[in-house]
């Protein structure tokens, strides 16, 4: 490598983190501002500890920052910033709710939960760039990781520690610790489909019979994509809980159809889940009545108290809000969590929301772009199922919550309040960033060999 090149290399990965470190500093102003903006327009005066809050939520940035710099200087420069702008938008909103709520259950509130919860997922994506150093190596792996995906899966089911809210039963208790392992199980599945996919694509690439000019898989390898059914048909069952079940189906469908460019695979996935969604409706009564409430809630208001209160809060909020702290979206249930969505949608307005969801997409588009980029199948797949993880579970949020899609339970990533969530998420951008940076990295150029090194290797033939 000439000295050049050399100082090329290193002057890109320099650039890349003062486009960083400056997408950063925008993004807490954003977050922080927004802190600001309740505590005005909530009381008329700024939050007495805003200090302590900025200055923490600040430091947890840069650290993750460093991190990314140190242990992946080569990564996507923009996808760590509208992390840390979704999350503080996420901490701002959630303080807003934290003035309202009365839940002794909540402790000292949500706001200074959510804050713990940043350290540990500032910890979860440190730790994940300094030990997986090289994703491809992951993909030994594979059946560890899926066996730990299945055991995080039933984990809820065990007595003793199983503990079910709200009908769902995706909880886990630990003396006065709560935590849901779906979530840590969803990026488990993503390394388990993508190394599973690599080394069964070509197998299942191969077509079957034709239909209607589209080659159609043959039977004998329906295996894994009904073993991916009966397993999204058991978080259904067991578990109760709708959104996951649609997630972890929805995804393998998807990497399999990326993996094999077949779209019979596309049209078998997409019968298997309207089969199992009509399975479910006729079998179970917390699937007829999400239907129920999607179709028609104010046919019966109580019942379907926390869906009419959120479409009369985005109603409230009309195209460009009501402003920070000066809504009512405590109204709602569970506004801090699974309702957040409206509670933004009330105080930010149309435009707000739609604001967000193309932050969302900005982090999916970032992802695929790892995904195109990428030189392995391996890594290319886990891109890919990472990206379209944050894409199925926004879609399946906001759908549900703006009667789109009947209601299904999920959180909001980076946004709702929830450390189980909030930790596995940044997980999974630091695995997305890991993969990024092996992608962007440069080649190390072949060195010509020198007249007295070509006579010696022409000797040694």
């Amino acid at each position: 490598m000439t000295m050049q090149t050399e100082a090329q290399a290193v002057s890109v990965p320099r650039k890349r983190r003062g486009t960083e470190l400056s997408l950063i500093v925008v993004a807490l102003l954003v977050g922080v501002g927004a802190y600001v903006s309740v505590g005005l327009g909530y009381t008329g005066d700024i939050p007495a500890d805003i200090t302590a809050v900025a200055g923490a939520f600040a430091a947890l940035a840069f650290v993750a920052h460093l991190a990314v710099r140190f242990l992946a200087p080569y990564a996507d420069p923009v996808l760590l910033p509208l992390v840390v702008l979704l999350n503080g938008i996420g901490l701002a909103m959630i303080y807003r709710l934290d003035l309202d709520i009365t839940d002794p259950r909540l402790g000292d509130g949500v706001a200074r939960q959510q804050v713990v919860w940043t350290f540990v997922g500032v910890l979860a994506i440190v730790a994940v760039l300094a030990v997986v150093r090289d994703h491809r190596r992951l993909q030994s792996y594979t059946y560890t990781l899926g066996l730990v995906a299945l055991g995080l899966l039933v984990l809820p089911l065990l007595p003793g520690i199983g503990n079910e809210i709200n009908g769902a039963r995706i909880w886990i208790s630990v003396g006065p610790l709560s935590f849901q392992p779906g979530e840590v199980a969803k990026l488990c599945l993503v390394v388990f489909f993508a190394g599973y996919l690599v080394v069964k694509r070509d197998a299942l690439a191969l077509a079957g019979r034709r239909f209607i000019g589209i080659d159609l898989p043959r039977g004998r390898d329906l295996g894994p994509i009904l073993a991916a059914w009966l397993l999204s048909l058991g978080v259904l069952v067991f578990q109760r809980d709708l959104g996951s079940s649609l997630l972890f189906f929805g995804l393998f469908v998807v990497l399999l159809y990326v993996a094999t460019e077949r779209v019979g695979w596309a049209i078998v996935g997409i019968l298997l889940f309207l089969g199992g969604a009509y399975f479910g409706y006729l079998t179970f009564g917390h699937v007829q009545n999400r239907v129920a409430g999607w179709l028609d809630p104010f046919s019966d208001t109580d019942l379907y108290f926390q869906i009419v209160q959120g479409q009369y809060g985005l109603a409230f909020g009309g195209l460009i809000g009501t402003g920070l702290g000066q809504g009512d979206p405590t109204l709602t249930p569970y506004s801090y969590s699974d309702f957040i969505v409206t509670s933004l949608g009330e105080e930010l307005g149309l435009a707000g929301l739609m604001a967000l969801i193309v932050i969302y997409a900005l982090i999916v588009e970032r992802g695929l772009r790892v995904a195109l980029l990428c030189r392995d199948a391996f890594g290319k797949l886990i891109a890919t199922g990472l990206a379209v993880t944050f894409a199925l579970q926004v879609f399946v949020v906001v759908g549900g919550v703006t009667r789109l899609i009947p209601l299904t339970g999920l959180t909001t990533p980076f946004l709702s309040y929830g450390g189980s969530s909030l930790v596995a998420n940044w997980a999974m951008v630091g695995l997305l960033l890991r993969i990024s940076h092996a992608t962007r990295q440069p080649q190390p150029l072949a060195t010509p060999l020198h007249a007295e090194d070509a006579t010696q290797v022409v000797r040694l033939r």
